[in-house]
């Protein structure tokens, strides 16, 4: 399976806070979905998270809300005081992003 998720430097708290945020149209979290490409703790301040993260195209209706409820997924952490979400739309989002899971829930084969 391909994936565009490059990781998050042993965080896994950062993952499982962007797991909560589900995407409305498609009952399933951004993390398994394949919206989330990157998710780390900035050099200069441990408490600033950045996010490199896609939307299944780019006029999604949900876009503006997903980002919103990302954001505010990890501003919730108590070690995290500012999370900056950057929208990419390269490599564009795609099935083979999604987990074996999320694929088989939507009956993706």
């Amino acid at each position: 399976m391909f994936s565009a998720f490059r990781g998050v430097g042993g965080d896994e708290s950062l993952v499982d806070a962007l797991k909560q945020v589900i995407d409305p149209e498609l009952n399933i979290n951004i993390v398994d979905l394949g919206l989330v490409y990157d998710v780390k703790r900035s050099d200069e301040n441990q408490a600033k998270v950045n996010v490199s993260m896609t939307l299944t195209s780019p006029a999604c209706p949900a876009g503006p809300q997903i980002i919103t409820q990302a954001k505010m997924a990890l501003e919730r952490l108590d070690d995290v005081d500012e999370a900056s979400i950057q929208l990419t739309m390269s490599p564009p989002w795609s099935p083979e992003l999604m987990t074996d899971d999320a694929r088989d829930e939507l009956g993706i084969f």
